[in-house]
């Protein structure tokens, strides 16, 4: 939508003197400074506020490290955009850089962050699906930080009154968003359509619900000509054809789509955990009125694609030591609690989704939890963001009626064999 404490420093201070290189993988040469000192921490826009209090806690305890927070936008289009300009250049600033789980591939490929020890993690005390995100060919790149998976939140008083369950499958959702809704002047169906990335989290789901799916491998596998992704696409399509996704929708990104939840305007939204927080909140209008389930798909529980974010170290950071103590302390479990209960972001610490207070303050828990298990990663490819813009263009044309489902599979084909090409 952010790593364990260098125990020895005089065996650190000898295999820095041994290999060239500190234990965050960046090379120990004068150039690139001390390995202990301040930190710049790149991250997207901070909606909920949280996450400089959490700096804070760090800075009182590392006087000499401290860390200055650098929110970049929102979009995470423009996100991208700017941290690979920085990390272009031997000078940036971004010591550390909260990245979407997708850009890992990418960012490494390119030499722009540096590999890092796993036994310097508790990688085992995360969620298991949540660390392959952070790696490429083999190699640890990143730490997760904070993860997310899609669901389904819906109008439960409505559902109810009508005596129905909540959607399993599409043709259940299909069904109630294009009768329930009409009847209570509501509009059926939405997710996050605008031509972005969360359209292509949109599309991955679709693909995978279907039994499908986009890329195989590091990227190198285009494997999206197949009937499931034509019923994929083909669902999300038929829904804006027939009326039960509103033609606004081709329009929203996330926090358009939770507003329209949140204000009263739609039955059923696909959206992340955060959107149910806010539609829980005092200023929405359907607070205490929703449920969340996990996402339907083609003949039962849909496949969410898995979210979240990583947190890197620049290939040029200042102080890699640093760096690498920075991502320890954000992602030790008493931090991961307060990413949750300040943040309303999910965290990676396995161990946090079965504690009692919390399923209590934030009963989504359970379903979430599965869905991350079930969830599928977004394609893994070193030209990540090339993948997502045909993804989210071929996409948007279908939803918008201008190709036919079974065209933008063809060009999906033809396109991502393209990106692959350039290896």
């Amino acid at each position: 939508m952010r790593w364990i404490h260098a125990a020895g420093r005089g065996l650190l201070v000898a295999v820095v003197l041994l290999t060239g290189y500190v234990a965050s993988g960046v090379p120990a040469d004068g150039a690139r400074g001390e390995a202990r000192g301040p930190l710049t921490l790149a991250t997207a826009g901070d909606l909920t506020g949280y996450l400089g209090p959490l700096l804070e806690g760090w800075n009182r305890t590392h006087p000499d490290e401290p860390v200055t927070l650098v929110e970049l936008p929102d979009s995470a289009d423009e996100t991208h955009e700017q941290m690979a300009t920085d990390l272009r250049s031997a000078t940036g600033r971004f010591d550390v850089l909260n990245i979407d789980v997708a850009w890992t591939s990418e960012f490494a490929a390119a030499g722009w962050i540096a590999p890092l020890e796993r036994d310097r993690f508790p990688l085992d005390s995360f969620l298991p699906p949540v660390v392959d995100t952070a790696t490429y060919q083999g190699k640890l790149y990143a730490v997760p930080y904070v993860t997310n998976a899609g669901m389904l939140l819906y109008r439960k008083d409505i559902l109810d009154r009508e005596g129905v369950r909540p959607p399993r499958t599409w043709a259940e959702l299909e069904r109630q968003a294009s009768t329930l809704a009409p009847k209570y002047g509501l509009d059926g169906y939405a997710g996050q359509f605008l031509p972005y990335e969360g359209l292509t989290v949109n599309a991955v789901e679709a693909v995978h619900s279907a039994g499908g799916t986009i890329l195989e491998g590091e990227g190198e596998r285009v494997t999206v000509n197949s009937a499931a992704a034509r019923e994929g696409i083909g669902f999300l399509a038929r829904g804006v054809r027939d009326g039960w996704i509103a033609q606004e929708a081709l329009t929203y990104k996330e926090e358009e789509s939770r507003r329209a939840f949140q204000d009263g305007r739609l039955l059923f939204l696909r959206n992340w955990p955060y959107a149910y927080v806010g539609a829980s909140g005092p200023d929405s209008k359907v607070a205490g009125k929703i449920g969340a389930v996990s996402l339907p798909g083609r003949d039962g529980p849909g496949t969410s694609v898995l979210g979240g974010s990583n947190l890197a170290v620049g290939a040029h950071a200042r102080h890699p030591d640093s760096a690498a103590d920075l991502i320890a302390y954000l992602t030790s479990e008493r931090v991961q609690r307060q990413v949750l209960t300040k943040g309303a972001l999910p965290p990676v610490r396995a161990a946090l989704y079965q504690d009692p207070e919390l399923i209590r303050r934030f009963p989504y828990l359970g379903t979430l939890r599965a869905s991350v298990l079930t969830a599928a990663p977004r394609p893994k490819s070193p030209h990540y963001d090339q993948v997502s813009l045909v993804v989210q263009a071929v996409l948007h044309d279908a939803m918008a009626g201008r190709q036919t489902p079974a065209a933008a599979v063809r060009r999906l084909d033809r396109e991502l064999a393209a990106v692959a090409d350039r290896d």
